[in-house]
């Protein structure tokens, strides 16, 4: 609390919180948009595989001339990291490889880092969040973002009493989104390649949104932060308004569509038919809880929430998020007050590469995004039993035997290179946590 009085006494002193971004995408435009209005807090380095590119983004989002100057630019992301200027590191390259690097290069230099990169979470997180804690820095999600949005209703629901029964997130999906590619995205997405371009959106990347992937990552990391259990075959997407979730999102034993309680869902903004469901959550996040009581569960209708039939079970909600604007949460909380706004825990969900199409040996993956695999969220445990490839090793890989439509790959199936064998081998520490029993504790 009071984090911007906090802000105005540093810079009332000259000692503003000092930040290194690596990637100056679409989440580090936002967030730079943001840095000009912020007492406190400035930007020391900015590294980006394109020099020039950065400087644009930051004369897209504002920037004068003068703080541009003043900002130093490179492409040597370590040596930003390593910087004595620097308090706290924004990875969001959004490459899960480049993202361990820099977190391990951050713990090095005794740097707190704000880990936009959920795609590096999901691959390693619980094996950072240790490296974190071993080197006395903070190892965080990035506030804005869903994962440590829903995060932070978990914390709520917990920290007042109630049992968490589903959380997560709303989206736009239809089945068939799970083959789409680059090359047909923005009429996935539901924009015209004009727009996408002006708004500086790059097709595979926010392809991932479109063809699951993302959402799985982004679930994975929940779980993984918040102890939450996965569906053991992946997401469901169920069609479901806000008047709805707590209908929708409770147990089958109590009528409604989960496996058991205390587990992650994405919702669908839209009906399998194309309809757009009434109330729909597609920008926003969710939890849903138990009432402990009879006396609670009253509370829930007498203040406006909508509960399910029985009345035990209710959500709370946020119906939009604004990712890289929000993004000074993390960073201040990190360097003013040692906190995370959610860090992975434990090993429950995974993310694992899925054939699209049909895949002949000797194809080269491309990873997330792209138009071979789509990420499917697993249990941890089964993922790593059955030897499933995680998605974010599926960039660059080559097959070595065919995989068919629908079919998850294998590790066994690629051919990793040395440093992809030393991520396994960090992954090897991560001791998968059983399904269910986190819901039954």
């Amino acid at each position: 609390m009071f984090l911007y009085h906090q802000l105005l006494a540093r810079a009332a002193e000259g000692k503003p919180v000092r930040v290194a971004l690596i990637g100056a995408g679409k989440f580090g435009s936002m967030f730079l948009a943001q840095v000009p209005t912020t007492p406190g807090l400035t930007v020391t380095y900015i590294a980006d595989l394109r020099v020039d590119g950065a400087k644009d983004a930051c004369r897209h989002v504002g920037w004068d001339e003068g703080l541009i100057a003043a900002t130093r630019f490179t492409d040597d992301a370590k040596s930003a990291i390593a910087a004595d200027d620097v308090d706290v590191v924004v990875e969001a390259t959004g490459h899960p490889r480049a993202g361990i690097a820099h977190a391990q290069a951050a713990f090095e230099a005794g740097k707190h880092i704000v880990m936009v990169n959920v795609e590096a979470d999901v691959l390693a997180g619980p094996a950072l969040a240790k490296q974190a804690a071993a080197a006395g820095v903070v190892y965080t999600m990035a506030y804005g973002d869903q994962p440590a949005l829903v995060a932070e209703l978990v914390e709520w629901a917990r920290c007042t009493g109630f049992d968490v029964t589903a959380a997560g997130k709303g989206t736009r999906y239809e089945p068939h989104f799970h083959q789409s590619t680059p090359e047909n995205v923005w009429t996935q997405f539901g924009i015209t390649p004009e727009a996408a371009e002006e708004a500086g959106m790059n097709p595979k990347m926010f392809n991932s949104f479109v063809d699951g992937t993302k959402s799985g990552i982004e679930m994975a990391a929940i779980a993984n932060a918040c102890e939450l259990n996965v569906p053991s075959d992946g997401l469901s997407f169920f069609p479901c308004g806000t008047h709805d979730l707590a209908r929708t999102l409770r147990p089958r034993a109590d009528g409604g569509q989960l496996e058991g309680k205390g587990f992650v869902e994405v919702i669908s903004s839209q009906e399998r038919d194309g309809r757009e469901v009434a109330g729909h959550l597609r920008q926003g996040v969710y939890v849903v809880i138990e009432a402990p009581n009879d006396y609670a569960a009253a509370c829930f209708g007498q203040y406006g929430l909508h509960p399910d039939p029985s009345g035990r079970y209710a959500a709370m909600y946020k119906p939009y998020h604004l990712i890289g604007l929000e993004l000074n949460l993390s960073i201040l909380l990190a360097a003013l007050e040692g906190k995370a706004t959610g860090s992975a825990r434990a090993f429950v969900g995974d993310v694992v590469a899925c054939a699209k199409t049909d895949l002949a040996a000797g194809t080269t993956l491309d990873g997330e995004g792209g138009f071979c695999v789509w990420g499917k969220l697993a249990p941890a445990d089964r993922s790593v039993a059955e030897g499933f490839l995680p998605i974010g090793l599926a960039q660059d890989v080559v097959l070595n035997k065919p995989v068919a439509a629908g079919e998850v790959v294998r590790l066994s199936d690629v051919q990793l290179d040395a440093g992809d064998e030393a991520l396994t081998r960090l992954r090897g520490g991560m001791t998968p946590a059983p399904q269910m029993k986190l819901a039954a504790e």
